[in-house]
């Protein structure tokens, strides 16, 4: 058996690819060699890949999204789905409004995303790969963003139900992500240094770190590996 981790030749989205840990992501399938489109509601100022404007909430945006993808390349062969996050709001004062966009952000955006990618890869001989950002906040209690926890845990269990689904064809993995370093770390988490020291390998994670383990996933290395979720988490922090 060949260890191929290259991903030559491939055509990846990844939503959310603009900075953070989307950013990371695209790096590191950018440095794998493959094509990459990223998206997000707001044009970045220094683009690291292609990128095409899209809030994927909306159906007709994610599929102008994939149409465009698939008339600059004729094939897209791995979605990364890392659009994600909420800000802190305690769940008895929080509206339902923002409980709703919570979850329509970090569920139901996923999976609107993937069923407009299966479309796409069920029809190709290659089929393809599909990656969730997911988080440790699937597994744990989440204070202070309970409805994100609940949509990541959501997240989690839609992998395996889509996995089956889709199989043959298309795999579906997710990543759930510990704690990571990126701009806004400091403010999210305090003090780096001690949260650092509460993580058994002693460091937050890096976006790249998440990326190599995304690229992993999406590599002919996993090509038997669907319906898993990968803890990125140091150690279990």
């Amino acid at each position: 058996m060949v260890l191929n981790l290259t991903l030559d030749g491939t055509v990846a989205v990844v939503t959310g690819g603009v900075r953070g840990v989307g950013l990371g992501i695209t790096r590191a399938f950018l440095r794998a060699g493959a094509t990459v489109i990223t998206c997000a509601r707001h044009e970045p100022e220094r683009p690291a890949a292609e990128f095409v404007r899209c809030d994927v909430r909306e159906p007709d945006a994610v599929r102008h999204l994939l149409d465009t993808v698939l008339d600059r390349h004729g094939r897209l062969d791995t979605v990364v789905n890392n659009a994600g996050g909420t800000p802190y709001a305690p769940a008895a004062a929080a509206s339902p409004r923002f409980h709703e966009r919570v979850v329509g952000l970090n569920l139901l955006a996923p999976l609107l995303v993937s069923q407009c990618a299966n479309e796409i890869m069920q029809r190709q001989e290659g089929g393809g790969s599909i990656v969730m950002v997911s988080s440790v906040s699937a597994t744990r209690a989440s204070p202070g963003t309970a409805a994100y926890g609940a949509a990541k845990a959501g997240l989690d269990n839609l992998t395996a139900s889509l996995a089956v689904e889709w199989a043959p064809k298309v795999r579906v993995n997710a990543l759930d992500v510990g704690m990571v370093r990126t701009e806004r770390a400091e403010a999210y988490y305090g003090g780096l240094a001690a949260v650092a020291a509460s993580i058994p390998l002693g460091r937050l994670a890096e976006p790249e770190d998440v990326g190599a383990c995304a690229v992993f996933l999406a590599s002919p290395l996993a090509g038997y590996v669907t319906g898993a979720t990968l803890l990125v988490h140091g150690g279990g922090a």
